[in-house]
């Protein structure tokens, strides 16, 4: 089960030899990423975070979407749930806390934890001159084309799920808005 793999450090780095760009009905290995770059070459940002996808839901056949995060300022989204995917917490750089359910983690570069499907999670970036945490959802489900659906929608960089309109764009991409961001004064 792809879940319990991604508790397994070793098992993500394995994940990239299996991932595979349909084109043309053939199957070819990725390109790679380099620091810095979104596979596709767009700038993006979601809520506070610079944004950079690194596998696209295309790239894997729907089984994983993965993003990196960069943040100057710290914060991060309202406390919400997944009903198809599991979101799996990377810390790169900085300090993070991420609450999943009743646990709250203080992250720190090369520690991670898993906030599975159903469970309620949140975020926010809690220190460091930057933070940088990959993000990855498995599987992929619809939230590459959630983001998307954001900016199509306006929402602006710099802003996160948190009216009954945000709720009801998250409903309709299988997810809930279940309570606020992690209070500045925690962190």
């Amino acid at each position: 089960m792809l879940r319990r793999s991604l508790l397994s450090l070793p098992a993500l780095a394995l994940l990239p030899t299996r991932l595979y760009a349909a084109v043309d009905g053939t199957r070819r290995p990725l390109p790679r990423v380099g620091a810095d770059q979104d596979r596709a070459g767009k700038e993006r940002a979601i809520g506070l975070s610079e944004t950079r996808y690194k596998v696209l839901t295309s790239d894997s056949g729907g089984d994983l979407f993965v993003l990196e995060q960069l943040n100057r300022r710290k914060g991060g989204p309202s406390r919400h749930l997944h009903h198809h995917e599991d979101e799996l917490f990377f810390c790169l750089e900085g300090e993070y806390i991420v609450e999943v359910g009743e646990e709250r983690s203080h992250l720190k570069p090369g520690d991670c934890v898993l906030g599975p499907r159903g469970i309620p999670h949140v975020w926010a970036f809690a220190g460091g001159p930057i933070g940088r945490m990959l993000i990855s959802f498995a599987p992929a489900g619809k939230m590459e084309a959630f983001f998307g659906q954001r900016e199509s929608r306006g929402i602006k960089p710099g802003q996160y799920a948190s009216t009954k309109e945000d709720a009801a764009l998250l409903h309709e991409f299988g997810m809930e808005l279940v309570g606020p961001p992690i209070a500045p004064d925690t962190f």
